[in-house]
């Protein structure tokens, strides 16, 4: 394995840094470039990283929740930002239009 970080060493990897060593570990096991007294390590290791990924994109997730909520709550408290004008559909006939009615 290209790769002795410790446990504490892992968890300190970016999201990027853990994607690109999960993909070389991939690809080593993919390939022809380990053998077997090797596989049980590179797969415990790959499931290490796929870890570490899972966490940081559920950690992005529920920020990103966090701030959409925050930013309909900001909005909700503030009101509209221009009154809706009515559509026609909504404006009352004037006695004008009520001549035109055919019958």
């Amino acid at each position: 394995m290209s790769d002795d970080r410790t446990g504490s060493d892992v968890a300190e990897l970016s999201f990027s840094e853990a994607m690109e060593e999960l993909e070389s570990v991939l690809r080593r096991i993919d390939g022809d470039e380990i053998d077997i007294d090797q596989l049980g390590r590179e797969l415990g290791r790959a499931a290490q990283l796929l870890e570490i990924c899972r966490k940081k994109i559920r950690r992005a997730e529920v920020e990103v929740r966090q701030i959409v909520e925050q930013i309909e709550e900001d909005g909700a408290d503030s009101g509209p930002a221009t009154p809706e004008a009515e559509s026609p559909a909504e404006q009352p006939a004037s006695a004008d239009d009520q001549d035109d009615i055919p019958f």
